[in-house]
């Protein structure tokens, strides 16, 4: 054998062997975790609107750009009033573009939550309603599982995400050289590999963000423990210390609600004309209390909150400049923003749930490409594409009926049981129903209950924020392209069949 042949027969990185072998790997991981990264995706891109749902749930609640330090003394010091027990923590949230009413919140020492809305005189109005926007958001970010065990678990959903869009890469060594080579219209296993492949390709960027920045929140109590058995003898409280504020030296001694009103004015003399995004009072009625003020600093950075920490005396015993972050401060807090979208305003928000759509469809599409693949081998797995069907189709349906249940009941556990029931209810039906009429149901059915959903809001609610509109006709646009979609394909079947 000559010298070039050799060099030709070993020529090409990656070679054919490892290509196979990352291939064989990333259709494994893809399949151990489908179901579970589909719902993680599908769930996130409907979370990248979480405000805009707020707003969608409370559509007649007074709107507003500022409220006085003297309003929000009362809004407390009315939510504190109506606590049941004895007040462990006050969250109050300032107006903002995105949510612009403020809302107070109540943690008592026993574990009960309340959140209540207040008008620009500081008076309670009502609680709020996040039952639909609680439910959703608490599903993407632990499964509403025990919120330790849920968190991982989504975590490392996150890490199996990157695993497989590194793989992918791998396993296909022309995938940038035919970015733009689509064969559509002949083989459905084709038509679907050059889609999962082009999304994956052009969206690169964004999904590598996404899964990163979610394992990393997913995992953080892992990383955060493996910092601390390797640099601090297993002490995590100095890594924690690192990142976020002391809490204040403890004195339980009773004491009256500390005063906000002239921490409000200490806040100004530091950042004249910042706005202040939220601020929490710790053990409010007892000698140890203190307040935290999170403060827009007008910085480009994604974390771009200054920080200030006052003991009940008004001393300033903490602050900390978004300008001047340390590496580890800057990467912890812009995770969640980029995560998310939540930075750069509303068309940020726009290509993240597009570009969302599309990472929900490789997580379905690589199951689809997986089964096309064993029918076109002669060994179809027909139990699997009903589970599939009803997996893909069925989760649209019962997220839409929980939005329903949410909407129209005031029970807040309505959600996420509606959610449950419907889920399992597709999942039957997969043991008697074909793949194409799970679709079918699932797709009108969707369509169907998102435009009543988008109309019975609009007239149970009312035209009061101009934002719940904008959710309401997304909402009906979207089912009726569902019931779009699912004509046409109806259509495609019987002109086949002819």
């Amino acid at each position: 054998m000559t010298t070039s042949q050799t060099k030709k027969k070993g020529a090409g990185f990656p070679s054919p062997d490892l290509v196979r072998a990352v291939l064989k790997g990333h259709s494994g991981l893809g399949l151990a975790f489908a179901a579970l990264l589909y719902l993680i995706c599908l769930t996130g891109t409907i979370a990248v609107f979480a405000n805009e749902f707020y707003r969608w749930e409370n559509p007649q609640v007074e709107r507003m750009e500022t409220i006085s330090g003297d309003a929000v003394q009362a809004a407390y010091r009315a939510a504190m009033d109506r606590a049941k027990g004895p007040v462990e923590h006050v969250y109050v949230l300032m107006p903002s573009k995105d949510r612009p009413w403020p809302t107070v919140r109540i943690d008592t020492e026993d574990g009960t939550r309340t959140t209540w809305i207040v008008d620009s005189e500081g008076r309670i109005t009502g609680a709020l309603r996040e039952s639909w926007t609680h439910f959703l958001t608490r599903l993407h970010i632990n499964l509403h599982l025990p919120q330790r065990w849920g968190i991982f678990i989504v975590g490392l959903s996150g890490v199996a995400l990157l695993s497989s869009l590194i793989s992918g890469l791998l396993a296909h060594p022309r995938i940038f050289r035919d970015a733009f080579h689509l064969r559509l219209g002949g083989s459905r296993r084709l038509q679907e590999a050059d889609l999962h492949n082009r999304i994956g390709v052009w969206a690169l960027p964004f999904h590598v963000t996404v899964s990163l920045t979610g394992a990393l929140l997913g995992l953080s109590t892992v990383i955060i423990g493996a910092i601390g058995l390797a640099v601090f003898q297993g002490d995590t409280a100095k890594v924690y210390a690192i990142f976020t504020p002391p809490h204040p030296a403890e004195d339980t001694r009773p004491a009256p609600p500390v005063d906000l009103r002239p921490l409000f004015a200490k806040v100004a003399e530091r950042e004249p004309g910042a706005p202040i995004s939220y601020l929490v009072v710790e053990h409010p009625t007892e000698q140890g209390a203190a307040v935290m003020f999170e403060v827009e600093s007008g910085t480009t950075r994604i974390a771009s909150n200054d920080v200030y920490a006052f003991d009940r005396s008004g001393a300033l015993y903490y602050q900390q400049q978004a300008a001047q972050n340390n590496i580890g401060q800057q990467i912890l807090g812009s995770l969640g923003p980029l995560h998310f979208g939540w930075f750069g305003g509303g068309i940020v928000k726009i290509a993240y749930g597009l570009l969302g759509l599309g990472l929900t469809y490789l997580a379905a599409g690589g199951v689809h490409i997986w089964l096309a693949r064993r029918r076109d081998k002669g060994r179809p797995a027909p139990g699997w594409e009903r589970v599939w069907a009803a997996i893909v189709w069925g989760q649209p349906l019962a997220l839409t009926c929980a939005a329903i249940a949410a909407l129209f009941t005031v029970v807040g556990a309505v959600p996420i049981w509606t959610w449950g029931t419907i889920s399992l209810a597709a999942l039957a039906a997969a043991a008697v129903a074909t793949p194409a009429s799970l679709s079918g149901v699932g797709r009108n059915g969707t369509g169907a209950l998102l435009i009543a959903l988008a109309i019975g809001h609009a007239i149970l609610f009312g035209a009061n924020d101009m934002m719940a509109l904008i959710v309401d006709g997304s909402l009906a646009l979207m089912g009726a392209s569902l019931l779009d979609v699912s004509s046409y394909s109806r259509t495609r079947l019987q002109v086949k069949s002819a």
